[in-house]
């Protein structure tokens, strides 16, 4: 699966660069003709000291939504190319570019400027240049513009005039851009350069902080760009590994980098040089992804978290189902077993189908996280004719062997409810992420495809384990009440929380696709329980319920096929806090802004989400502290498919909502925990 995912990636990165190419080459007129969508300009700056040296500046200003690309543009993109003409006797250097920024789309990691840049160019004057000559300068440069869905290559003549001697067009401007070059650093970087990795090693004092750090290596094809950075700690040294998973990877003896310190675009460049480098150290952040840990400790948090599930509010409808299968139990040790064992292998399956579907996409280039299910329309359509099925089954509108508590039978038919009955409880349960479980099913979206599947199979085993126990273990078993009259009573009873649970999908329906959509589907769903009723009368009275079951059947296809898809949502948020929809230039003008930023993800169908906003942010407090404080909030709704969250969540470490992170201005961003306690942010905001 591994080896199929990068043979993806590498025709992906292999069409996008033969179609750059083949529009750089053959399309000159069409190019010539249009408007750029990045404007260039040459400047002529300010000599240097000795007088005989002069910058000039490409400045390049992209439109909103469009980016260039840094001198090695990443998994995709393209370079700028200068020809000059110049002055007899006059050169120009290498050119210097700002710090970029990491970009991915569709899976590719791409290294750019998404908003105004300057690539700065030294130019050496002629021996024999006097002060006050006029010397024209111009370039032919060729760049490639896109936005996360299209490229466009451009091209433009530029011209100057330098004046020897003269102060330049504009040194204000100059030192800004000069201000975004990397520093050089003065000190040799070492390097370990394996089949498997690049590490570095860089001498940085411990005193600079690094808020979200990044390494952008120069030469092409000699790491996998995409890939997890690792960053540690050992004094005032600076390890850095960067996975070499590509295709013909270079050897290069001598390896150029820019490293980023944080999103306002400070770093440095360094050169490498083979040499030791030592292991070890404290790890301190993963540039692109989060540091991941041991793969032990992750199944034990994916099984915690599954018992947990058990647990929570959310998953409390699924419990009437599992309760009545377990009640019955008792009837027989071996059913018992067989059902403890055909439930937790349902569980499990369900975890582990969900998984493969979303590594799968993933692999695809989709931006997807765990939990995606919810955020299709039609899937909480098909759950709310399910569970409005189910509640009319509890109420005894009509009979039949609902997964996991038939009245009798054969062990077969115990066995398909029990697998039934797993595979249910997974589904619904598993979009409520707990505590335990967030990191495991982060890391899940980062690891090969093999510890990954472990991972959702161990959070399968965690919600089944309860259950498995209470058929291996007579003395919990025995514990269990009888069978009898007292089901019938407790099967009416159980019917209230799965109504419960038709009404909140009802209410997600509408909160995804509006008031029409909820109609259609509300419609649709009256139509499957009145032909269901009709089966039930045949039923009561000896009648073959077939022709009722059909029409049920389908008028619930029909309607997940004739629902039309809901238009996009509204973006006005009711709160009592002065929010902002997350976005990741959003976020960058936040932290540039040097006030504190509250960044918290969340989604209509996640329950945890909408107690910690009822508990500890739709407060008054909260507000008040906020506003005191000066506190950007950027609120991010993961109800219907985001690729830009989902980016943010996987950078993160983050399978799914809730998320919760906390910007301090000069300080490393701090994750906090997806439970929230009343005070938790108004402390924040007050230190």
């Amino acid at each position: 699966m591994h080896g199929s995912f990068m043979d993806t990636r590498r025709y992906r990165l292999f069409v996008a660069v033969m179609c750059h190419l083949l529009a750089l080459f053959l399309l000159p007129a069409t190019v010539s003709a249009a408007p750029n969508h990045i404007a260039a300009q040459l400047v002529a700056g300010p000599p240097a000291p000795d007088g005989d040296h002069v910058t000039l500046a490409i400045d390049m200003k992209p439109e909103k939504g469009w980016h260039g690309y840094w001198t090695n543009p990443g998994d995709a993109g393209l370079g700028m190319q200068l020809d000059w003409a110049l002055p007899s006797g006059a050169k120009v250097g290498q050119p210097q570019y700002p710090v970029p920024h990491t970009l991915i789309v569709s899976g590719l990691m791409n290294h750019v400027y998404e908003s105004d840049y300057a690539v700065l160019v030294p130019l050496t004057l002629p021996a024999n240049a006097r002060p006050g000559s006029r010397l024209p300068v111009r370039v032919k440069a060729q760049w490639l513009a896109c936005t996360d869905q299209i490229c466009v290559p451009e091209r433009a003549d530029l011209g100057t005039e330098v004046i020897v001697g003269a102060p330049g067009e504009d040194p204000a401007r100059f030192a800004e851009w000069t201000r975004r070059l990397p520093a050089p650093l003065g000190a040799p970087v070492e390097m370990a350069l394996s089949d498997q990795s690049l590490r570095l090693a860089i001498p940085l004092p411990a005193s600079v902080d690094l808020g979200e750090p990044h390494v952008f290596i120069a030469q092409d094809k000699v790491v996998d760009y995409a890939a997890p950075q690792v960053f540690a700690r050992k004094g005032d040294l600076l390890l850095v590994t960067i996975p070499r998973v590509g295709f013909d990877p270079q050897s290069p003896a001598v390896i150029e980098g820019v490293l980023k310190f944080d999103r306002a675009g400070n770093g440095i460049s360094f050169t490498a040089r083979p040499g030791t480098v030592p292991t070890g150290g404290e790890t301190i952040a993963a540039g692109g992804a989060p540091v991941l840990p041991s793969l032990p400790w992750l199944l034990l948090a994916a099984l915690a978290g599954g018992l947990l599930l058990n647990v929570m509010p959310c998953v409390f409808p699924i419990l009437s189902l599992k309760a009545l299968s377990l009640a019955r139990a008792g009837e027989s040790e071996a059913h018992a077993r067989i059902e403890g064992l055909a439930y937790a292998a349902g569980v499990i399956a369900a975890c582990l189908a969900l998984g493969g579907v979303l590594l799968v996409l993933r692999a695809a280039g989709e931006e997807v996280g765990w939990a995606f299910q919810l955020q299709e329309p039609l899937v909480v359509v098909g759950l709310l004719l399910l569970a409005s099925a189910i509640t009319a089954n509890l109420l005894g509108l009509f009979e039949f062997a609902v997964p996991g508590f038939v009245s009798g039978g054969s062990p077969r038919s115990y066995t398909q409810g029990a697998f039934a009955t797993g595979l249910l409880a997974a589904f619904v349960a598993t979009p409520c992420t707990g505590p335990f479980m967030a990191s495991a099913m982060g890391a899940a979206l980062l690891l090969p495809v093999v510890p990954a599947l472990t991972l959702f199979a161990a959070l399968g085993l965690g919600i089944a384990l309860p259950f498995i126990a209470v058929a291996f273990i007579p003395a919990l078993r025995r514990r269990l009440p009888r069978p009898g009259a007292w089901m019938r009573r407790f099967r009416l009873i159980m019917a209230v929380p799965m109504g419960l649970t038709a009404l909140a999908l009802a209410w997600l329906a509408w909160k995804i696709g509006g008031e029409w959509f909820l109609l259609g589907a509300l419609l649709f769903t009256g139509v499957v329980l009145v032909a269901l009723a009709g089966a039930g009368m045949a039923q009561r009275r000896g009648r073959s319920a077939a022709p009722a079951a059909l029409l049920a059947t389908f008028a619930a296809v029909a309607g997940l096929a004739l629902l039309p898809r809901p238009g996009p949502r509204a973006a006005h948020v009711d709160s009592i806090l002065k929010t902002a929809p997350f976005g990741e230039e959003a976020l960058s003008q936040a932290r540039a802004s040097g006030k504190p930023v509250f960044v918290y993800m969340t989604a209509d169908w996640c329950l945890t989400c909408k107690v910690n906003e009822e508990v500890a942010i739709e407060r008054e407090d909260t507000r008040a502290a906020f506003e005191k404080a000066g506190v950007v909030v950027l609120r991010g709704d993961w109800t219907r498919r985001d690729p830009d969250i989902t980016r943010y969540l996987t950078a993160q470490g983050a399978a799914g909502v809730p998320l919760y992170v906390w910007y301090a201005p000069g300080r490393t961003p701090e994750k906090l925990p997806q439970v929230l306690t009343p005070a938790l942010l108004a402390e924040k905001a007050g230190r």
